[in-house]
């Protein structure tokens, strides 16, 4: 049986990617700067003590900057190259080992000022004091982390909840069985992968991911969900697909795109009689993936009267702060997120960090309704000619109309 054995890997995923949570990444550029201006926060309010004018004040914070800073730097990477190491640990032993490299820190920077003749002031330096002063200033660092770590679950589960909304919302759901009952008898290899592809959809939404999928997995989930909204919508909708197979290895929040692709086509596509069209693109720059969404709009008197803009908006809103907000949990000021109108066109951009490595990619499994073998052994009742060959697919007809 294909249903049973495939629950257990998900879950056995779900598993290991909470087994493996990493709350003390210093690999982040977001994190190095926040972290210096923390450290030259408290060093500036610390120089204040005992500095009776504003020069004096900036002379002292520069000498205690020639050693905290060097000695921050060095946590920070330190840190990030032990990323792998501290992975394995449970939250409690990446708390210590921040706070014990946090310590070394201050020792390092204790020593470096007392080699420039400024710690002591003539007698001992402050070997203890520094090294407690750098493991507090550590501590504060990694509950930073941990705080911003457990703020990625709940995000998450809001957008998985939203889109487990989306898919039992009664139109959606009611239009798509309407469109398979109508093709069972005149073209059921085509409501059968209506099906399956409404049924991938409803595991996507209910299944454990982790914190990030790849790019190339949230484009085969929209694709999904257009080719279930092309049997709907007909030749109303025309989709063009413009993929960088480079930037497929990307990594973003689960669930992402593909509330994307759906307010495009309930805003700018649905609301209009004749129509609309979509375009989804996708590439590499440098270091940096651009992922664009855009859709046309439809003329003010298409709009539907009864709809309420205001409701409308805030929901659209909504769902657009979701995805900034979890992109920033993921990576931080290394990701962008912009929506509005340009040129007539309603886009949506995403920048993501390129990938460290290609994405191998593995061999398009066929539809199931295209792999259906003949039984070895004869039978009296001879196969109907139009099951054997199926119709084009969606994605075949309305995949790239403007070529």
């Amino acid at each position: 049986m294909p249903g049973p054995p495939a629950n257990p890997p998900a879950t056995a995923r779900g598993k290991s990617a909470h087994a493996a949570v990493l709350v003390f990444d210093a690999c982040e550029v977001g994190l190095v700067l926040r972290a210096v201006l923390f450290v030259e926060t408290v060093l500036g309010v610390g120089a204040l003590f005992g500095a009776g004018s504003a020069r004096e004040w900036l002379l002292r914070l520069m000498l205690l900057t020639g050693g905290a800073l060097p000695a921050t730097l060095a946590w920070l990477l330190t840190a990030c190259s032990l990323k792998k190491t501290l992975q394995r640990l449970a939250t409690a032993g990446q708390y210590a080992a921040g706070v014990l490299l946090g310590a070394l820190a201050g020792l390092m920077a204790c020593a470096m000022l007392a080699l420039a003749g400024v710690a002591g002031g003539g007698t001992a330096p402050p070997w203890l004091a520094s090294a407690a002063s750098g493991a507090l200033l550590a501590a504060l660092l990694v509950t930073a982390l941990v705080l911003r770590a457990r703020g990625r679950t709940p995000a998450a589960t809001a957008a998985r909840l939203a889109e487990l909304q989306a898919r039992i919302r009664p139109h959606f759901l009611f239009n798509t069985l309407n469109s398979a009952i109508a093709l069972v008898r005149a073209e059921p290899a085509k409501a059968e992968t209506l099906l399956e592809d409404l049924s991938e959809l409803f595991r996507h939404a209910l299944a454990e991911q982790g914190e990030s999928v790849t790019l190339a997995e949230e484009l085969r989930l929209a694709r999904h969900y257009l080719d279930v909204e092309a049997v709907r919508f007909g030749p109303r909708l025309q989709v063009q697909w413009q993929l960088d197979p480079r930037a497929d290895a990307a990594r973003l929040p689960p669930l992402l795109l593909q509330p994307l692709v759906e307010n495009a086509i309930q805003h700018g596509v649905e609301p209009s009689p004749r129509g609309g069209k979509l375009r989804i693109q996708t590439e590499l720059r440098g270091s940096r993936v651009r992922v664009r969404i855009t859709n046309t709009l439809p003329a003010p008197a298409s709009a539907p009267p009864a709809a309420p803009p205001a409701a409308q908006r805030r929901g659209h809103g909504m769902a657009l702060a979701n995805v900034r907000a979890r992109l920033a949990l993921l990576h931080d000021l290394q990701a962008s997120f912009s929506a509005g109108v340009q040129d007539g066109l309603y886009e949506v951009c995403i920048t993501l960090p390129a990938p460290r490595q290609p994405l191998r990619q593995p061999r398009p499994a066929p539809r199931r309704a295209q792999t259906h073998a003949p039984t070895p052994t004869p039978t009296p009742t001879p196969t109907p000619t139009p099951e054997a060959t199926p119709p084009p697919s969606n994605e075949q007809s309305h995949a790239h109309p403007d070529r």
